[in-house]
């Protein structure tokens, strides 16, 4: 490790948080890399570290304190390293193991395509975090968002984030037209037009279990009952078939004791209500209109329900299976409705990656919009916790910004390293303040009564409400 990184000499009073054999040690003073962001995000930043510094110092009187480093990514950094990601900056954020950052701009004119796609893709941060719930007070545009608690785990490298295209019109795009049309498509009805651009999207086993596997635990150790594999498998059955295909396998294999899926729990449940009912009765119950499906359809449900009663009927028969945790999946484009119209029915998200940038936001507007929403882009000993919001730069330095979203990604990074009792204290403080209808403009013009207050006094006042 480094001593010093852009120049600037790590903290003499803290320690480096440490990752082995699969878990984090995380020292009562660690130094924790922050990048404050472009635009509003110098503003956020100033905010949301008041809070966080309070809430520890009051959770933990004094015995625990965060050490703050600063890295740079973005403007600040192209202005004072003519570079907009400094080597330092990564490894830092490497060797420090856990970061915050508040937004991003994105570089006009070449270069790095994103600042944030990356950070991910270099410190292979491979699970996209995006808890959603709502807080008393926050306007919302739906009658119940209260019923919305759900957390999004959007796998993070693969699908359209491995950047994988060719521009209409080039050579390159040419070549890999003709080899499809000439080569793979060959005398099929199939053809890619001539005049296209092309993306490739790839969609791997390892990433798709990876980040299946990285739900379930969070299932199991956050006491959530559902996993919900997202996909749309009805057409792309190859790439998003696929992941909903290995994500079963991932909780069948590897978690088989805890877990059930949902056709697995029609099946048990059928037996449990119909005593002495045959396998193809209960084969019909699961698939409506057997009787005009072909045999050698019929014979294969069958042998699914022999095979879930015979492997499991023990072990998760008898109601065993309720107390398991459901795996099941939803179309995407079905889910959009599902979230809205029956939000209670879902806890975990385990979404590839171009669903998952959509459902996130989509559900973020639930409760409150993107002003409020965390996000964690987590990897095997690395998470990076940050704002998921733009940078808004007309508002920049003008202390008026609601600093939620980094304030809230801040408290998914106390959780994350242990100290569940700050993390709480801000949640707690932030919704009580939001009650007192005390917020920023983004609430105020949609709260009557509210009084509009700046970024910094939204911050002092969630001070004094801990």
């Amino acid at each position: 490790m480094q001593n010093t990184y852009n120049g600037l000499e790590l903290p003499k009073n803290g320690q480096p948080i440490d990752y082995k054999d699969g878990q984090f040690s995380v020292p009562d003073h660690p130094i924790i890399p922050f990048i404050e962001g472009d635009g509003t995000g110098r503003d956020i930043w100033k905010a949301s570290q008041r809070v966080f510094d309070a809430a520890v110092e009051k959770a933990y009187g004094g015995k625990r304190a965060v050490r703050w480093f600063e890295i740079f990514a973005g403007e600040k950094a192209f202005r004072q390293f003519s570079t907009w990601l400094p080597d330092d900056s990564v490894a830092a954020a490497r060797d420090l193991r856990v970061s915050i950052k508040g937004p991003l701009t994105t570089p006009v004119g070449g270069g790095i395509r994103s600042l944030n796609v990356a950070l991910r893709q270099i410190l292979d941060l491979y699970a996209c975090v995006r808890p959603v719930k709502y807080y008393q007070g926050v306007p919302s545009p739906v009658k119940h968002p209260e019923k919305v608690d759900i957390v999004i785990f959007r796998e993070n490298t693969e699908d359209v984030y491995s950047g994988i295209e060719f521009k209409q019109g080039t050579a390159d795009a040419a070549r890999l037209i003709s080899f499809l049309n000439d080569d793979l498509l060959q005398g099929g009805k199939k053809k890619v037009r001539s005049d296209s651009g092309v993306g490739i999207k790839p969609i791997s086993i390892f990433g798709t279990k990876r980040l299946v596997r990285y739900a379930i635990r969070h299932a199991l150790e956050s006491g959530r009952k559902t996993v919900t594999l997202v996909h749309k498998g009805n057409i792309q059955k190859f790439t998003e078939g696929a992941f909903r295909e290995w994500g079963y396998e991932v909780a069948t294999q590897e978690f088989r004791d805890q877990t059930v899926t949902e056709r697995e729990s029609w099946i048990l449940g059928n037996v449990e209500s119909r005593p002495g009912l045959t396998i193809e009765q209960n084969a019909a119950l699961i698939e409506p209109g057997m009787e005009f499906a072909p045999a050698g359809f019929r014979d294969q449900v069958c042998a699914e329900v022999k095979l879930v009663l015979d492997s499991i009927g023990k072990s998760h028969g008898n109601g065993a299976w309720k107390s398991k945790i459901l795996i099941n999946d939803r179309i995407a484009d079905s889910i959009f409705q599902q979230i809205i119209i029956r939000p209670e029915d879902y806890s975990i998200l385990a979404t590839s990656n171009l669903n998952g940038d959509y459902i996130s936001d989509a559900a973020a507007a639930q409760v409150g919009g993107l002003g409020i929403a965390p996000g964690a882009n987590i990897g095997d000993g690395f998470a990076v916790f940050e704002a998921t919001h733009g940078t808004a730069p007309k508002y920049a330095d003008k202390d008026v910004i609601n600093p939620g979203s980094v304030i809230l990604s801040g408290v998914m990074m106390l959780e994350f390293i242990g100290w569940k009792e700050a993390a709480r204290m801000i949640e707690n403080a932030m919704e009580k303040t939001i009650q007192q209808k005390t917020v920023t403009y983004d609430f105020e013009r949609q709260t009557a009564g509210a009084t509009k207050v700046g970024t910094s006094e939204f911050a002092a006042r969630i001070i004094a409400n801990m």
